[in-house]
């Protein structure tokens, strides 16, 4: 197999490369003065197995052109098939029609990705799973849970865990990671007024005392976690964690968060947020490279990448 990485995701794509013991493949990927990106394959690619690491995050169109043109230069090269490798989904949350005459973005997004010529999509913690039924093509949709609760064992230390869904959407997470730890479940009852703003009305499970750890898959301008944040702890709670598969913290998220009532707030690197974090240290970033890793193993070799998780 052969492994790309477009600009977006280089740390991530050298930390999988490396557990793999592999190189990146020679790759130059240029912008031209106006803005065009030019993908040139240096190594030749014919009759390979290509797995290609983008991280669709800001700026989030430029960022799937490069790797609709990525892709475009490895069809024509003759690789035998391309997986995308895509840590963070972009416009997953577009999933369905909201109001009359709005788009399904996620799913215009699936037909980009399909007919630029791939042949295997490998994503993590989508938004929302449906998506997947938006493609023709195998989809993995690998999660991160695995990864948080080890890194929850080895870094809190406490005899009673309350996992915390901040919204009627997370149960499902929440209340697999729960079970993980032997931990109670309590939900979030918010209202949202718009794009970005939210309301939380109630807290369903009792907090008081404990340990309250938020799971989401996103956190984008904070605003829901800050405010779930504040609430357990005025329903008593002793310390209040947050972890969130793709922080995507647009806007002054950093600067809410920071002044938050959460404790430690634990992010992945399916994007990369080392520079906006670096003066925070409430921030922590954790590696899921060796998850990826393993999968791109798997799937390279035929094997069954769902029993990451069991």
């Amino acid at each position: 197999m052969k492994i790309i990485s477009c600009s977006n995701s280089i740390n991530l794509s050298k930390e999988i490369s490396r557990k793999l013991g592999q190189k990146l493949v020679d790759t130059k990927i240029i912008r031209f003065a106006d803005g065009e990106v030019y993908v040139e394959i240096n190594e030749n690619m014919r009759g390979q197995d290509v797995f290609i690491i983008q991280s669709t995050s800001t700026p989030v169109n430029d960022n799937i052109m490069e790797l609709l043109i990525c892709v475009d230069a490895l069809r024509r090269a003759s690789v035998k098939s391309i997986t995308a490798v895509l840590p963070y989904f972009a416009y997953a949350r577009q999933d369905r029609k909201v109001t009359p005459r709005s788009p399904i973005s996620a799913k215009l997004f699936a037909n980009l990705l399909v007919g630029s010529g791939v042949n295997r999509v490998l994503t993590m913690d989508l938004h929302a799973n449906q998506i997947q039924g938006f493609f023709d093509i195998p989809v993995d949709n690998l999660f991160a849970a695995p990864t948080f609760v080890q890194h929850i064992k080895k870094n809190i230390k406490s005899n009673s865990f309350v996992c915390v869904a901040p919204d009627v959407g997370g149960v499902e997470r929440a209340r697999a990671i729960g079970k993980r730890l032997s931990a109670d479940l309590a939900i979030i009852d918010k209202r949202r007024s718009g794009p970005g703003k939210s309301e939380v009305m109630n807290v369903i499970g009792n907090v008081k005392g404990k340990t309250c750890i938020i799971f989401d898959d996103l956190v984008d301008s904070g605003g829901t976690i800050v405010n779930a944040a504040q609430t357990l702890v005025n329903k008593g709670a002793k310390n209040v964690y947050a972890y969130t598969v793709h922080g995507v913290l647009t806007g002054d998220a950093i600067e809410k968060i920071s002044r938050s009532k959460i404790k430690k707030f634990v992010i992945s690197n399916s994007i990369m947020n080392n520079k906006k974090i670096v003066k925070c240290s409430k921030f922590q970033i954790i590696s899921v490279g060796s998850l990826f890793a393993e999968a791109i193993k798997r799937i390279s070799i035929s094997k069954s990448v769902s029993r990451l998780f069991k």
